[in-house]
């Protein structure tokens, strides 16, 4: 295939990949917007397959085999619960690449440039190197954290931003130390310093940050896997992956942005270590008696409301639950009742992830409401259901200003008639706190598997 139709599909996939972007920020054109993703990905395979660039078919058909095995698998065996750490994971590869690629290129003799040429080429490794090890050790420990293998409460080192610093002059000086060895062996010993050196960011940087803002960590490291592709674009003159790595990373960075401002919080604040970390004093204890509730009872609380409000969390996606939650929406529905969805920007363990879940149960699109748009109709809410939510629900984020959320702005559901809320256990949330939801005048407690409670009020209604 000659450069020039190389080239022509590598600008059609580009635009696909625009579309997609521009589908999969709306929950009804999202489908429409994965479909755009996947033939823009498989008319960049095949251009590059069929270009001059490729010089041995036997290494790329075995890592095409490979991969797409690993995928296949992957998508057949993980489930929705697990998404938020299999995408933690898919970073850390994509930053691994970048290292490794990094490597290849500065060991690269074959390579003809000279002078200034070859200056900004090394700059492009040293830098698509740095973000690389940056992406690959963070993306590591999240998954951790994701997946409960390294503790979700932040590790915060009492020296930590001059650590952060001494980290970032570091990696500065070598840099020059780099650049002026490029073209002896002088230059090997500064960019591996430089390598630890970033790994250990990373790993220290996730490290401090506590799991109330996992989600801004993966939709930051989603932005740095992007950058990690673009460096990697420009090591190897690839077009294609600069401008993809371009849409990846700035799309993250736009994401991680709204997420902070919807949860109160910097950016910079939450890189430096956890949500919350710099209230002071003691978080106020959680006092008082809970109402316990059984199926029985919702039934006939829902029987009687006319404007009900679900609350999606964690634990719904842990039970499976949504598609016993969809139909009994639509029964209540059927009934002349108004139904509608509460989420909270961060509810789950990464960006959307409850918006994924309903729209796989196939829950009406237009019931569905971001926190800002539903927050303030709570006081007309005759009962308001939460499934496994827990930090998102939480009073003391607004009352208790030594709370590990306190500032983060959250669905006031206490505001409403009444709450039930269904949990397996009184187990703190993912952040690590009580909840004076719990034991408020108008909540009651439905305790038990959400999907089999659910599924026992589901049939009490029918009949």
């Amino acid at each position: 295939m000659s450069q020039g139709l190389v080239s022509m599909s590598y600008i059609v996939a580009s635009i696909l990949f625009i579309l997609s972007l521009g589908g999969l920020s709306k929950q009804e054109t999202a489908r429409r917007g994965n479909y755009y993703g996947m033939i823009g990905m498989a008319i960049a395979i095949i251009a590059t397959i069929m270009s001059d660039a490729v010089s041995s078919y036997t290494i790329l058909i075995i890592a095409l085999l490979l991969g797409g095995a690993l995928g296949a698998k992957a998508a057949l065996k993980v489930e929705m619960t697990q998404m938020p750490e299999l995408v933690a994971l898919m970073h850390s590869l994509v930053g691994m690449a970048a290292i490794l690629v990094g490597y290849a290129n500065f060991m690269d003799s074959s390579s003809s440039l000279a002078g200034a040429e070859k200056t900004i080429h090394h700059v492009e490794i040293y830098i698509g190197i740095l973000i690389g090890s940056v992406t690959f050790s963070g993306s590591v420990i999240a998954f951790g954290k994701l997946c409960g293998r390294v503790t979700g409460k932040p590790v915060l080192l009492a020296v930590r931003h001059w650590l952060n610093l001494a980290m970032l002059l570091s990696v500065i000086c070598l840099a020059a130390l780099f650049i002026i060895g490029a073209d002896t062996e002088n230059a090997i010993l500064p960019l591996v310093l430089m390598t630890i050196i970033a790994l250990i960011f990373g790993v220290h940087m996730v490290m401090a940050i506590g799991g109330a803002d996992m989600p801004i960590v993966v939709s930051m490291l989603n932005s740095y896997s992007g950058w990690a592709a673009a460096a990697t674009g420009f090591m190897l003159s690839n077009d294609l992956l600069i401008i993809t790595g371009a849409l990846v990373g700035s799309s993250g960075a736009i994401l991680s942005h709204i997420m902070c401002r919807a949860m109160n919080r910097s950016f910079i604040s939450v890189i430096a270590g956890g949500f919350g970390n710099t209230a002071g004093g003691i978080t106020e204890e959680v006092e008082g008696d809970i109402q316990p509730i059984d199926v029985t009872g919702v039934v006939q609380i829902l029987r009687d409301a006319n404007s009900i409000m679900i609350i999606p969390g964690y634990g719904m996606a842990v039970a499976q639950a949504q598609h016993t939650v969809n139909e009994i929406t639509k029964l209540l529905l059927n009934c002349n009742k108004k139904v509608r969805f509460g989420i909270h920007p961060v509810a789950g363990r990464m960006p959307g992830h409850m918006n994924v879940l309903l729209a796989e149960a196939k829950v009406p699109y237009d019931i569905v409401y971001e926190m800002d748009e539903i927050n303030d109709d709570f006081p007309n809410i005759d009962v308001t259901i939460v499934i496994g939510a827990n930090d998102i629900v939480n009073p003391s984020a607004l009352d208790d200003p030594n709370s590990p959320i306190a500032g983060m702005p959250v669905l006031e559901c206490w505001k409403g008639h009444a709450t039930i809320v269904l949990k397996r256990s009184m187990a703190s949330g993912y952040a690590g706190i009580g909840n004076p939801l719990f034991v408020h005048e108008n909540t009651q407690m439905l305790f038990g598997d959400a999907n089999e409670s659910l599924q026992s009020v589901l049939i009490s209604l029918q009949s």
